[in-house]
């Protein structure tokens, strides 16, 4: 090759390196699978004691969990409510916790539904379960959520046994309900029913509900509690108000803040 060419050829590997070297998927509690191959990642989650007000969801999360992580029989699952209510940080704490009792559990996250074929292959060998999170899933059409709903369940090839779903949402049924297309439709029980189809295909569904001011000062008083900073209710109600809004995503800010008067550090994220 000449030394133009050889130049030309070394730029273009710089622009587009070689992906790394996938990660040992026995080796790490999380994972980020990205250009198709596992890369670890930090759980960073927050303790289950400290997720107040959502005691029946991370009963049942944790359950289902447990199962998957011993081989049994085990649901994907969708989380979905309102945002900022503890949705994602459930998911991360309720894996931690079954780690933390010795489940042989891994968590990974995915951007990019379409990819997911590429790694149920790549993990359904392996002798462990994985938890496979993807966060603040919505489409905007039906026909966007068909392809995850063949793979969930009614396509041709069958998932593995030791993976399953983990997927927040603000939509309950991740798509926008269209009462107009309903009511064009020649027949609207079908568009309610292609509306609904992906929602369905998750064995366990947990509502997250927005906060009254109760529910919001019981968030801030355990994070405050948990990282023995100062509570001051009148002072939390004033930063929600100012926010417009209440939520333990809300909170977690708020104790941010307070970390900050007090010179002190908090781990990342909520």
């Amino acid at each position: 090759m000449s030394e133009p060419l050889e130049r030309i050829a070394a730029a273009l590997e710089r622009l587009a390196p070689p992906p790394p070297p996938a990660a040992d998927p026995l080796a790490h509690s999380a994972y980020v699978w990205r250009a198709g191959a596992l890369a670890p990642s930090s759980l960073a989650a927050q303790p289950l004691d400290a997720l107040v007000g959502i005691e029946r969801q991370k009963e049942a999360l944790v359950a289902n969990l447990r199962r998957l992580a011993a081989g049994h029989a085990a649901h994907d699952t969708l989380l979905w409510g309102a945002r900022g209510t503890g949705k994602s940080a459930l998911v991360k704490a309720a894996v931690a916790a079954v780690q933390g009792e010795g489940g042989n559990l891994a968590l990974v996250e995915v951007f990019q539904t379409e990819t997911l074929p590429a790694l149920f292959a790549a993990v359904g060998s392996v002798p462990r379960a994985f938890a496979v999170f993807i966060d603040d899933l919505g489409f905007d059409a039906a026909g966007e959520g068909r392809a995850l709903r063949s793979m969930l369940e009614g396509g041709a090839a069958a998932r593995p046994d030791n993976v399953r779903l983990l997927v927040t949402s603000n939509r309950r049924h991740l798509l926008p309900r269209d009462v107009g297309e309903q009511e064009s439709a020649i027949n609207p029980r079908d568009s309610i029913d292609d509306q609904l189809a992906l929602a369905d295909r998750f064995g366990l569904s947990l509502g997250f509900h927005a906060l009254d001011q109760d529910g919001y000062l019981a968030i801030v008083a355990g994070y405050a509690a948990l990282h023995a900073l100062p509570f001051d209710a009148a002072d939390a109600v004033q930063w929600a108000t100012r926010r417009g809004s209440r939520s333990g995503r809300v909170a977690w800010h708020y104790v941010v803040e307070v970390a900050g008067r007090e010179g002190r550090a908090l781990p990342y994220g909520a």
